[in-house]
């Protein structure tokens, strides 16, 4: 009625009333009454915005890949916008003026765009398709200090690389190369398998041949610690030995000694009786033999001095005409004999 309305924007708009071409009213999901002939707003979205991009670069070794990704963006700064690009918004029909806030977003897509030519003309193909996160990563950073941006109010929150592909035939090609190279990993596997076995059976092996010679060398020192002790037996038998020699050599030096000392006492005892025996026969010589017959048969006993008679007529045989001898006298002389 009379040219004056409602609005009401959501908490997601930024409004900026203006009346006379001046901002009498700003801030975020502003509700008010204006008055149509003299009011215009300019909108600005608060929230972020997602931003598809699909594009095709050539790598460093000439291949050309195609890139997918999506990037994250809001207005930060809400004049500085409006000073730039027409936000102007259509009251009525709920709609901007111009079409400047759809350009935006390619403006965002080129800037990364332009940033992702520059590494993938450095990278070659391999290394595109393998570090596409670490190249996200530097052109994240690179678009995030970009001073277009921060001229035109922009912030850059987030941009992601979902893909790097080739075309298809160097993808086949690719393909049929890792193809390989996987056919060939696993020959090669197949290879250090059958010679890691080779290699653990010889391990094998030489530890039974290591085993075998500590045995052997074992025995060795057993056999050799059993004639060491076999040597010492005989060396302490030969000492033995050689000690009964040297105590049988001292008894015998002894006995020597022990017969010389009594063959000399024997020798001198002789002498003795040889001297005694002579000095009584030089004090009997010039005495009668019959009288010392006479007193050699003194206290002797009958029997022998019987039988010195028998003898003494043995000796007179021939004077003797004839000779009678009891059997009593006999008797007595066997009776005497066994006694």
């Amino acid at each position: 009625m009379f040219g004056f309305k409602f609005v009401k924007f959501q908490p997601s708009e930024y409004v900026m009333k203006m009346k006379n071409g001046k901002v009498v009213r700003e801030g975020v999901g502003l509700s008010f009454y204006y008055y149509e002939p003299t009011t215009s707003v300019a909108v600005v979205p608060v929230s972020s915005i997602d931003v598809p991009f699909m594009f095709e670069e050539m790598t460093n070794d000439y291949q050309k890949v195609t890139v997918q990704g999506q990037l994250t963006y809001r207005i930060a700064g809400y004049r500085k916008m409006t000073e730039i690009l027409n936000y102007t918004y259509d009251l009525k029909h709920k709609r901007y003026l111009s079409d400047d806030p759809g350009k935006l977003d390619q403006r965002m897509i080129n800037i990364a765009k332009v940033r992702l030519k520059k590494y993938l003309e450095r990278m070659p193909l391999r290394e595109a398709l393998q570090f596409s996160e670490q190249l996200a990563f530097n052109v994240r950073k690179e678009v995030a200090q970009d001073e277009e941006l921060e001229n035109i109010g922009l912030q850059l929150l987030g941009l992601s690389i979902l893909a790097v592909l080739p075309n298809k035939e160097t993808m086949r090609a690719l393909e049929a190369r890792a193809r390989e190279e996987i056919l060939q990993s696993a020959d090669e596997a197949l290879y250090e398998r059958r010679n890691a076995s080779i290699e653990q059976e010889r391990r094998v092996k030489e530890n039974e041949l290591n085993t075998e010679i500590a045995v052997e060398t074992k025995k060795q020192q057993i056999r050799e610690t059993e004639l060491a002790a076999e040597r010492a037996i005989l060396l302490k038998r030969n000492e033995m030995k050689e000690e009964q020699l040297r105590f049988d050599t001292e008894m015998e030096e002894k006995k020597r000694a022990l017969i010389e000392l009594t063959v000399s006492n024997r020798k001198a005892e002789s002498d003795a009786k040889a001297y005694e025996l002579a000095a009584v026969m030089k004090s009997l010589e010039g005495v009668n033999p019959n009288v010392l017959q006479s007193m050699t048969n003194m206290d002797m006993n009958p029997d022998k001095l019987i039988a010195i008679a028998f003898q003494e007529l043995a000796e007179k045989a021939e004077k003797i005409g004839q000779l009678n001898i009891t059997p009593d006298l006999l008797q007595g002389l066997m009776e005497n004999r066994m006694r």
